[in-house]
């Protein structure tokens, strides 16, 4: 029984030193990197955020041009196939209150 008890506390003696070294070895390599790392984040160039601007206001449309931007369109949707030509037509004749 005690070459029993001498052998198990010899396997953790072992195991412990094993563990203790590893744990240690991987905090230097952590350290290692971190310093490392640090030098190339401290070396680029800090940009400052580009300003968002909003979009500038457009004048309001006089009521002459409201129609002829609404026309543009529908003549575009004409010419597309979505609508037919009775379809302009009407939509035409609403527009200009005709």
């Amino acid at each position: 029984m005690p070459r029993l008890l001498r052998g198990m506390a010899r396997t953790a003696v072992i195991a412990g030193t094993a563990t203790a070294v590893s744990n240690r070895v991987s905090r230097r390599q952590a350290n290692r990197w971190t310093q490392q790392a640090e030098p190339q984040y401290a070396q680029q160039p800090q940009y400052a955020p580009e300003p968002h601007y909003a979009p500038e206001p457009q004048a309001p449309a006089t009521q002459s041009s409201v129609p002829i931007e609404q026309l543009k369109q529908l003549a575009d949707l004409m010419e597309q196939g979505i609508l037919t030509k009775e379809e302009f037509a009407a939509q035409k004749a609403k527009l200009l209150g005709t």
